[in-house]
């Protein structure tokens, strides 16, 4: 007596589409959706709260062009480029 058979979901189901109608039905879904996934980020950060980050899960640094120069040259290069 404690389970619900098919035609109680059905009758369920048929009672959401009259009260909520078709349209809103999609809609009322996608935002459940995104309720879970919101809560289910939320949960993971909590329990990695206490966790030091690991170095596999670090980005890595982004390296620079090959044809670059890093630090004071292109400072100089900027700075002549004003004074013309």
């Amino acid at each position: 007596m404690g389970s619900l058979s098919i035609w109680h979901w059905l009758i369920i189901a048929a009672l959401f589409v009259v009260f909520f109608g078709a349209k809103r039905m999609p809609d009322a879904a996608r935002s459940l959706g995104r309720s879970l996934r919101i809560f289910k980020s939320e949960v993971s950060e909590m329990h990695n709260d206490g966790k030091p980050a690991s170095p596999a899960t670090a980005p890595p640094a982004p390296e620079l062009p090959s044809g670059r120069e890093t630090g004071a040259s292109t400072t100089e290069t900027r700075s002549e480029s004003k004074t013309l």
